[in-house]
């Protein structure tokens, strides 16, 4: 049976559905998106992800064409309908069908775009042995906060990530990691303090980062968000990373420089394991 996707109202086979060489996403990269985690059926940190949609909605000038309440019903139709157990869904909107402009289009009807991609997010067998990244120029423009659909800068890095047999790239600027191309950046330093960017229009927001920090302030861990270079990640106790679809995943090697003992680390374990269980909580 065909997956089974959302498109304009409509549930359709993924072979059925059409958007327009005129959408703007495809032309301009106009439009922005979602990356909402499944486990055991059920949404997760879907409230957050809403508000971090609004906000990037509203930073484009862009209407929100369905209500948080129809958002929520049209996840949970296509968790159902694909019989999603583990996975993700990716909702994606944009500005909608225009004859080529580069201005905002007056009367465009937005293009809303929903799917699920099942896959293991519980037993990755990456949070057992660790990942290996690698550091790569910031190259992506100046309004990181906004989920846009143009990926070209992190595409790049991860198909440079790949090519050096890493699992994730660091992107640096100005001497300090910022993030990973789809992914937040932690690392514990020597003092035992976990460190990470703060929030701002140079990084992503992530949904799952809030989550580690809400974490750490529950158990007592101490997080600064305070930038770091990559000589501070080189020498750390621990380095992980957070995503949606990751989770939380240690890692032991940074530019083929292994990472403390180049296992994974206690901390990144705690939050990992604090955040499945808090999962399948509901």
């Amino acid at each position: 049976m065909s997956r089974i996707v959302y498109l304009n109202g409509s549930y359709l086979p993924e072979e059925e559905a059409k958007v327009s060489v005129f959408d703007r996403a495809f032309l301009f990269g106009d439009g922005v998106y979602e990356v909402t985690a499944v486990v055991e059926g059920q949404l997760l940190d879907f409230v957050a992800h809403l508000a971090r949609l609004d906000r990037s909605l509203e930073a484009i000038a862009l209407h929100p064409p369905l209500t948080n309440a129809e958002l929520r019903t049209l996840h949970e139709e296509l968790i159902a309908r694909n019989k999603v157990d583990e996975g993700i869904v990716y909702l994606q909107i944009t500005r909608g069908v225009a004859d080529r402009d580069f201005a905002y289009p007056d009367d465009a009807k937005p293009t809303v775009v929903a799917f699920t991609q099942s896959r293991p997010l519980i037993d990755n067998p990456y949070a057992t042995t660790g990942v290996k990244i690698v550091t790569i120029p910031d190259i992506r423009w100046k309004r990181r906060d906004i989920k846009s659909t143009a990926m070209l800068g992190q595409a790049m890095g991860k198909q440079a990530a790949k090519l050096r047999g890493a699992y994730e790239a660091w992107m640096v600027e100005d001497g300090h990691v910022t993030e990973g191309t789809s992914s937040s950046a932690f690392i514990v330093d020597k003092d035992g303090i976990v460190r990470t960017q703060p929030l701002g229009q140079h990084i992503l927001p992530g949904v799952t980062r809030r989550s580690v920090l809400r974490l750490a302030e529950i158990e007592g861990v101490r997080i600064e968000e305070r930038p770091f270079t990559v000589a501070e990640a080189l020498s750390a106790r621990e380095a992980f990373m957070s995503a949606a679809s990751a989770f939380v995943l240690p890692i032991v090697e940074i530019d083929g420089t292994r990472i403390g003992d180049g296992r994974p680390g206690p901390i990144a374990k705690l939050f990992r394991k604090l955040y499945i269980e808090e999962a399948k909580k509901g």
